[in-house]
């Protein structure tokens, strides 16, 4: 099948390409872009003012299965990031069982294809159970198909298994994904630790426990000449740690949240104590949120990811302090990528879409985010001027937990392919994806199902 995707804004950062252009889609994949194609034998999608890309990839997602599938599993998830315009996602092993071992690591690729909505590679665990001791077999589960190593949720807390861990980074050619907290300081705090805290008596977790935990291991990652990615980073310290070691030529990469860029710890106050303003590390301070904001300007962190964590309502329905850390984030990302740092003037949409696709496929070693010629048709078109009101009806995702309901926001996603199959369409009237001859569009909402079909 032939898809025209025409007189779109295309951007694609891994070919520095950005301006008005036709993308031709032939056998799933990308055969052209260039202004004026022809349109013979090609259903088309007239994607005038709006922004053509490579599908989206989130190299931090919790899909929760095996064992959490009330929560979410990789259907569901799959179907929430194809309305994201996700087409690759990276999923954490902290599930139960961990993903330790070849058989759970190898399932999930699986699961992603069964679905046919996304293509979701698997994330193993550093250390056998998480629990800190005994290092996985990092090669067999490489070969497995994990595209990195980590305890995500539980951080390695022996410095000599993460410099060990760190080494056989070298040879697996796959980052070390670090969650960086030091335990004992964040211990019994639920929110961050400062003049907001105090007010509303909640035990705080202090900034100093990831920013010990970063320089610890930007130091192990000097000493071994290993992999280094810091998750979630979230303090100002922590930008300026991660800095200072690209400065010095450290193999040290990092990632933000659009929780962490967009929200401060002051929306526990103001939210009456939801609990979906619960996530670790937690929204911090103002000057903290602006350092995570430069960090993404200049570079020092890498990528944008979701750290998509669902859980059920009944979980998050309990008093603050009982409540589980963590909320989704794949329906909104882009658009609060948008809302906050394109529409301030912080960041071009170029950069906040190279942020979103070419770095994190970059940082695991994956085939993605890219519209080069030959490359899979992954695409999402999207209106970066659209305005709309993030509602219930929105999300996708088996659980609801987002601060961000009511939140006034800026672009929407009205397409995404993958493999050059329509897995998300809002609104076909209005997008017109239809046949050379005018006729016959597509449905807007793709199910599991009618993806495998095509």
């Amino acid at each position: 099948m032939r898809i025209l995707i025409r007189g779109g804004r295309v951007i694609d950062p891994s070919s520095d390409h950005d301006g008005i252009a036709d993308v031709l889609i032939e056998n799933g994949r990308i055969a052209s872009v260039e202004p004026n194609l022809p349109a013979e034998d090609a259903r088309v999608f007239d994607a005038g003012d709006l922004v053509v890309a490579p599908g989206l990839v989130d190299m931090h997602v919790h899909f929760r299965e095996p064992g959490y599938e009330y929560k979410e599993d990789v259907a569901s998830g799959s179907r929430a990031a194809a309305a994201g315009g996700f087409t690759t996602v990276a999923c954490m092993p902290n599930t139960n069982p961990v993903l330790d071992n070849e058989a759970l690591v190898a399932r999930i690729p699986r699961l992603g294809e069964e679905t046919g909505l996304t293509r979701v590679h698997p994330i193993a665990a550093i250390t056998k159970g998480q629990k800190g001791k005994e290092l996985t077999e990092m090669r067999v589960l490489e070969e497995a198909g994990a595209v990195g190593f980590s305890d995500d949720g539980l951080p390695v807390e022996s410095p000599r298994v993460m410099r060990r861990a760190l080494e056989y980074s070298r040879m697996t050619r796959r980052p070390i994904i670090s969650h960086c907290e030091e335990k004992s300081l964040a211990a019994g705090g639920h929110m961050h630790e400062g003049a907001v805290s105090t007010r509303l008596g909640v035990p705080g977790i202090p900034s100093a426990s990831e920013d010990i935990a970063v320089a610890r291991d930007v130091r192990l990652a000097e000493v071994t000449g290993g992999r280094l990615h810091v998750c979630h980073v979230s303090s100002a310290r922590s930008v300026e740690l991660i800095r200072r070691a690209k400065d010095h030529g450290i193999r040290v990469t990092a990632e933000a949240t659009p929780h962490h860029f967009c929200l401060t710890d002051e929306a526990v106050a103001d939210s009456g104590f939801d609990a979906n303003t619960k996530m670790n590390p937690p929204l911090r301070s103002e000057a903290d949120r602006q350092a995570v904001i430069e960090g993404l300007v200049d570079g020092t962190l890498d990528a944008i990811a979701t750290d998509h964590a669902p859980h059920a309502e009944r979980e998050k329905l309990v008093e603050f302090d009982r409540a589980p850390f963590g909320i989704i984030g794949l329906e909104t990302a882009l658009a609060l990528g948008m809302t906050h740092l394109v529409e301030t003037g912080r960041l071009g949409l170029p950069e906040l879409i190279e942020r979103m696709t070419w770095a994190p496929a970059r940082i695991l070693g994956i085939g993605a985010g890219t519209l080069r010629h030959g490359a899979p048709a992954d695409v999402v078109v999207f209106d970066p001027a659209h305005r709309w009101t993030f509602a219930a009806s929105d999300i996708v995702s088996r659980s609801n937990n987002t601060p961000f309901l009511g939140t006034k926001l800026t672009g929407r996603v009205r397409l995404t392919l993958l493999a050059g199959r329509p897995t998300w369409e809002r609104s076909p009237a209005s997008t017109g994806l239809r046949s050379g001859d005018g006729s016959n569009p597509e449905p807007d909402v793709i199910s599991p199902e009618e993806a495998r079909a095509r």
